[in-house]
């Protein structure tokens, strides 16, 4: 029992360090996970607060899984635990039984798992978990309670910082399909041999009052148009495919309304797209407003073409007259892919004949002129 008890402790204390830590890369990441959440819910008053959500449910992962390791408090981290893992095994058997979550996001976008895979993880946690709950009185600190204070104390700042840095920096590891050295267009196709989702037609009719559902090859016996009152149809998933391409949803309206995605990703060259979802409310909240002045002059210079994509068109076009760079085409973006193009907003990338070649956060904005006269 006593191994058992060991090797559990191990097992628990390293993966929820290593789950918080994939995360940690990309918190903005969890947030619009937790929003898919709650959009299905129903529960939209939230969304204003999944990014503060997301950073303390990673912080406490990280100094979990340190806490667990080194026996800090353990019967107070015990209960925590379980409770955060019986929460996790619900929010990834919802996502696997309704359907309605492809992915719970449970290692973020460099690993990822299925519904049911993340629900089997947490199955076999939940059980490691309840192992060491039941001896949670007999598990005792590694180290004196001072090094263990700090140990913990080195964990809280670590994940605090870590996550500061990639919200202003963008991830240290980039494993979304916006990564430099990926071909937007390449990456817009269904990967080849990719199975398509089976789906079944499906009814629904009024019976006495009552709602009654069946498929096209199901029609109840006594259907006639007396009994039955239509009320609806909709195709329901019966096997989930993978005829998914890596890069979904993203297109580049121009301001008369015409599609321009493919011209411009397909045109020869190096151009400069900036991407934001909603920029603050004037050109004077914009700190990085001088180093985007320095990139357009830079850009003139070498003649690199240079256009803005925004979920936010109409007020990026206004603010842009104000810094006196009213001459940078806006267009418009779908917001869902802008989020996963700039996890920092915004973001300007460097393509060249549809490839990325470097990608700055307004942070590191003073870093592409450099790199333009490299």
């Amino acid at each position: 029992m006593k191994i058992l008890l060991q090797v559990s402790r191990i097992i628990v204390g390293v993966l929820f360090i290593f789950s918080g830590l994939i995360k940690a890369n990309d918190p903005a990441g969890l947030s619009y996970k937790m929003q898919e959440f709650f959009e299905v819910w129903g529960l939209h008053g939230f969304n204003d607060y999944t990014l503060t959500f997301s950073i303390l449910m990673i912080a406490f992962e990280i100094i979990a899984g340190v806490a667990v390791l080194v026996g800090w408090e353990f019967s107070l981290f015990s209960w925590l635990l379980l409770l955060l893992i019986i929460f996790f095994t619900f929010l990834t058997g919802y996502a696997l039984l309704s359907g309605n979550i492809r992915e719970c996001g449970c290692f973020g976008d460099c690993i990822k798992l299925t519904a049911g895979e993340s629900f089997v993880k947490d199955l076999v946690l939940l059980a490691l978990i309840l192992v060491l709950f039941a001896k949670r009185k007999t598990i005792k600190p590694l180290f004196a309670n001072r090094i263990s204070m700090l140990f913990l104390l080195a964990s809280t700042i670590f994940a605090f910082g870590l996550q500061f840095y990639v919200l202003t920096y963008l991830p240290v590891v980039d494993c979304l399909p916006y990564k430099v050295g990926n071909n937007i267009p390449e990456k817009m196709k269904i990967p080849a041999g990719s199975l398509p989702d089976s789906t079944v037609i499906n009814y629904v009719y009024k019976k006495g009052g009552a709602d009654v559902e069946f498929d096209a090859d199901h029609f109840p016996a006594d259907f006639n148009d007396s009994l039955y009152q239509f009320v609806k149809r909709y195709d329901k998933v019966v096997r989930q495919g993978n005829a998914q391409p890596p890069i979904k949803d993203f297109v580049i309206i121009a301001p008369s309304g015409t599609d321009t995605t493919m011209a411009i990703l397909q045109q020869s060259g190096e151009q400069f797209i900036v991407f934001s979802k909603i920029l603050p409310k004037g050109a004077k909240d914009w700190t990085w407003s001088d180093d985007m002045k320095k990139i357009h002059a830079a850009a003139k210079e070498k003649k690199i073409p240079l256009i803005w994509v925004s979920a936010d068109a109409e007020n990026t076009a206004k603010g842009l007259v104000v810094l006196n760079m009213s001459d940078i085409p806006v267009m418009r973006g779908d917001l869902v892919a802008i989020k996963t193009a700039a996890r920092v907003d915004p973001t300007i990338y460097l393509i060249k004949d549809g490839t990325i070649q470097g990608k700055w956060s307004y942070a590191g904005f003073n870093k592409v002129v450099p790199f333009i006269s490299r």
